[in-house]
């Protein structure tokens, strides 16, 4: 259906009427008459039936480019069918490491070795379509913590900007206190009952001005619950030209801090060798932390004042363009 905002405007249609009656037009001064022998060299200016049936058009045009203005004043609205949208009031932020140790390529996505990063954005962005009703926000952490996206229903904009992110955006080693540190300011002011960080490294705390256990008892005290996650195979064929070896591409890899973090604030430690552990991760976030069914309900809105509004700019432009040529004519004659 379509809902007009402002409504009241439209007692603005008949102001021109209203300016006509209480403004008379100017009187036109009779010049002196000039006396000619042949009169129909003058036929053109005694034609006062065609003028008047011009004055009566460019009048209907003006009226209509008029009605059109004050229609586009009143903001029409398309209004939709009623949506319901499950909110939940959980506030849950994501932490991500972009440090240099994440283009490790030893994650497999559809028969195709990947580097951490992108099995992280593959896996966690099915997590932050699911997480509806919830408010996300994105913090990116590497030699730095940097918030990327505040707390948004906008799920669309924190998957694209997790997508958006690159290894070495936030430097090159892990600062794992400082994003934790991040997380409780950025949600210190939120419910206490709702405090969730999901927090996914690959390997230390090498950088940074807080100790990740001093920043875990910090979030402790401020009920925020962090859940931790290592990511990276414990096994890797290298290939050199001596011949293959097996190493261990995770020997970097603090699960012992991790562990300790998450048992501080209530939370759990996953461990993710593989996409498919890591997918099984995410799907065991959503039962630990499950959506409730709180359901808000809205009118999706679509604004048609520029409709209307173009054509009453078109139908200006035209009075214009006719009076222009009107004048030129009478400049000729």
């Amino acid at each position: 259906m379509i809902h007009f905002d402002w409504p009241w405007i439209s007692a603005l249609l008949p102001l021109p009427f209203i300016i006509r009656y209480f403004l008379r037009p100017v009187e036109v001064v009779n010049e002196a008459a000039l006396r000619v022998p042949f009169l129909s060299e003058f036929s053109s200016v005694s034609n006062s039936e065609h003028r008047v049936d011009i004055k009566q058009r460019l009048f209907f045009l003006a009226v209509l480019a008029w009605c059109c203005l004050v229609l586009a004043g009143m903001r029409p609205l398309w209004l939709g069918d009623f949506v319901e949208v499950p909110v939940s009031g959980r506030d849950l932020m994501l932490a991500v490491d972009l440090s240099g140790s994440m283009e490790e390529e030893d994650f497999v996505i559809g028969d195709k070795r990947v580097n951490r990063l992108t099995a992280t954005k593959a896996v966690a962005g099915k997590f932050i379509e699911r997480r509806i009703g919830d408010r996300l926000g994105l913090i990116l952490f590497g030699e730095q913590a940097y918030l990327q996206t505040p707390l948004t229903f906008d799920r669309v904009t924190v998957k694209t900007l997790l997508y958006e992110s690159a290894i070495g955006l936030a430097g090159q080693s892990t600062a794992i206190g400082d994003a934790i540190g991040l997380a409780v300011k950025r949600l210190r002011e939120q419910d206490e009952q709702s405090r969730v960080l999901v927090l996914l490294t690959d390997g230390a705390n090498t950088s940074g001005e807080v100790e990740p256990l001093a920043a875990a008892d910090i979030a402790a005290r401020e009920g925020l619950k962090i859940y931790t996650i290592g990511i990276g195979a414990d096994e890797m064929i290298v290939r050199s030209f001596f011949g293959s070896r097996r190493i261990n591409p995770s020997a970097d890899l603090d699960e012992v801090t991790l562990h300790e973090i998450a048992d501080k604030t209530g939370g759990r430690y996953f461990r993710a060798r593989d996409t498919e552990q890591l997918e099984q991760i995410y799907k065991i976030l959503d039962e630990l932390e499950p959506i409730e069914k709180d359901v808000q309900r809205f009118r999706p809105q679509s604004a048609l004042y520029y409709w209307p509004l173009a054509l009453g700019l078109c139908l200006i432009m035209m009075l214009l363009l006719i009076r222009s040529a009107g004048v030129s004519n009478n400049v000729n004659e």
